[in-house]
């Protein structure tokens, strides 16, 4: 047995058509045209679709180390390379006979010391995206098409530096773009990997994209309101976006990122097609994933934060295909968490016995359609931040730092979570701390900080 791994950085669950049939029609956010997605979708429906998989450790690379190695790291683990100690998915396939690759344009992989390639019999590196050092000869083009009067000199430089890396190709052509470069190289290995005797392939594919700079290629750049004249803001700034871009730059800017969600799902229609052509999809498991969504001022601010832990960062596209699995074209609401995601994998492959060291639990009752659920709860937040988000199927908690309220939603009632309901329920905050071990949650775990006091609770009522 096979295994493909799709890594997709910084896509929202709500931008992929599979996972809004059924709901009211019309775009995300108003003006802006949603993204087509046919590729996902069509995975979709041959794949077992989890509508509640949460990263806990965030963001990029703390998830990776997640989703590598089957452990938890929110409690003890900021962003840092890969440890001596950490066992990979790699290294345990290496050992049992795999060949494993590893291709992507994160270039957050390849900087000095980070170790993730660890384990791979071969690795390739697309450069340039966001501000990867890359070119250091300068732009041809005038940044000042890229800002507003808002931006300051450290993010002009950064824009500067992926014009500069972008230079150098003809951004244009949807075949020069990152996302269809991975896919090319991706389709190559496969294709020169498809005979290999061995027990069998494992590929890692990582598309950056639609990671900002949200900058679509012209055919994909179809999904933002018409008639705007400004500035082209294809990296948005953190901070209150009201205070640096008006209304109709927000718009524009979401449907920028729309158009780059585009543009990665045409992508992975070649990827998706060389699975099928070649026969992976009769002997592999392919995992097609994002490592978390991504603000876009749903909440005020855009970019990912440790204080934006809402289901535009949390919710997420989650995909597997099992050959001939009893799950396939299900979809499933079970609660889990990415350092499950190994331990079932390797259950999958037939070797479980891996997993027992690994802090994360398989899901694999699940896969099999013998379990609706999993977990109660789930956790996650940012290793050197207060904040945490601890989830249910019906409440969102947030914990704040002293000085700010905690936020409780109803996501049944409330999806965009806009309805702080914190004094009105603060025993289901409680609840959901007592599911959740003390050494994720930073703070004093027995208080709940409401909008109009501070609600002690009890052993009992946390129990």
């Amino acid at each position: 047995m096979n295994l493909i791994v799709i890594c997709i950085d910084s896509l929202r669950q709500d931008h992929v058509g599979f996972y809004r049939e059924g709901a009211e029609p019309g775009a995300v956010f108003p003006g802006v045209r949603p993204p087509r997605t046919e590729n996902l979708d069509r995975f979709a429906r041959g794949a077992l679709c989890l509508r509640n998989a949460y990263p806990a450790n965030m963001p990029t690379i703390p998830i990776r180390h997640e989703l590598m190695t089957g452990c938890f790291g929110l409690h003890e683990r900021p962003w840092q390379p890969l440890q001596p100690s950490d066992l990979t998915v790699a290294q345990i396939l290496g050992r049992e006979g795999y060949t494993c690759g590893l291709i992507s344009d994160t270039y957050h992989y390849r900087a000095p010391g980070m170790n993730f390639h660890r384990g791979f019999h071969s690795y390739e590196w697309i450069r340039g995206n966001e501000y990867d050092p890359w070119v250091s000869s300068g732009t041809r083009r005038e940044v000042e098409q890229y800002v507003n009067a808002h931006y300051p000199a450290e993010w002009r430089g950064r824009i500067a530096q992926y014009l500069a890396n972008t230079d150098a190709f003809g951004r244009d052509r949807p075949e020069d773009w990152f996302a269809a470069q991975v896919a090319d190289r991706a389709v190559a290995w496969l294709r020169a990997h498809r005979e290999k005797r061995g027990r069998g392939v494992f590929l890692w594919i990582d598309s950056f994209d639609p990671h900002e700079p949200w900058d679509p290629p012209a055919p994909f750049d179809t999904c933002r309101p018409e008639g705007y004249t400004g500035p082209r803001l294809i990296m948005p700034m953190g901070g209150l976006a009201a205070d640096w871009a008006t209304p109709e730059q927000i718009a524009q800017i979401r449907g920028l990122y729309a158009g780059e969600v585009a543009a990665v799902d045409a992508a992975l229609g070649q990827v998706f097609d060389a699975l099928r052509d070649l026969g992976y999809m009769e002997d592999s498991v392919v995992l097609v994933l994002a490592d978390h969504g991504h603000p876009l001022a749903d909440h005020g601010k855009f970019l990912k934060g440790a204080d934006r832990m809402y289901s535009e960062m949390l919710h997420v596209p989650f995909l597997l295909h099992v050959p001939n699995g009893s799950s396939n074209g299900r979809v499933s609401d079970a609660l889990i968490q990415y350092p499950d995601v190994l331990p079932t994998l390797l259950d999958l492959l037939g070797l479980r016995e891996y997993a027992q060291t690994m802090t994360g639990r398989g899901f694999r009752a699940v896969v099999d359609m013998q379990a609706p659920e999993h977990r109660s709860a789930t956790v996650s937040g940012y290793f050197a931040a207060v904040d945490r988000c601890l989830r249910n199927k019906r409440w969102s908690y947030i914990r704040r730092p002293q000085g700010q309220p905690d936020e409780l939603y109803d996501l049944p009632t409330d999806p965009l979570e806009q309805h702080n309901v914190i004094d009105a329920h603060p025993e289901a905050a409680a609840r959901l701390l007592g599911t959740i071990g003390p050494q994720f949650v930073r703070g004093v775990v027995r208080s709940i900080k409401g909008v109009q006091g501070q609600y002690e609770m009890g052993s009992a009522a946390i129990g």
